[in-house]
């Protein structure tokens, strides 16, 4: 029987200060969401996402790896970006770093997790 291992990398990351016109533009973090996720080496399978009234938007980007995702809330300022990738050949920091250099925020909020290993999830960072 092959081994199967479901090691992976898990970055969640909460932003602050992002400008209010980013955040709520959902077709604009859509195609940013999919730069990333190929800027990472990531294999895009679908992206879906949601303009939400009168503010806000959800991306999901599902990746061959696992996924991508952004919630947000522009008048707060607010976003949740959240990564997770299996395996080891597809870095999520460099698609989260990827975001961060275009929303610029005033504070940032991260933990990486190592997922999938028996026992207790481990903080990388």
């Amino acid at each position: 029987m092959e081994e199967y291992s479901t090691f992976g990398r898990h970055v969640a990351v909460d932003t602050w200060g992002v400008n209010f016109d980013i955040l709520n533009d959902g077709e604009f973090l859509k195609d940013r969401m999919v730069e990333a996720a190929e800027k990472s080496g990531a294999t895009v399978l679908s992206v879906q996402y949601k303009q939400f009234d009168p503010q806000g938007a959800t991306v999901l980007v599902l990746l061959s790896e696992s996924h991508l995702s952004i919630h947000t809330y522009p008048e707060k300022g607010f976003a949740a970006l959240d990564c997770y990738t299996c395996g080891d050949t597809v870095d999520p920091q460099v698609a989260i770093d990827y975001l961060l250099e275009i929303f610029k925020p005033e504070r940032i909020f991260d933990k990486m997790l190592k997922r999938g290993m028996e026992g207790p999830i481990e903080v990388l960072k």
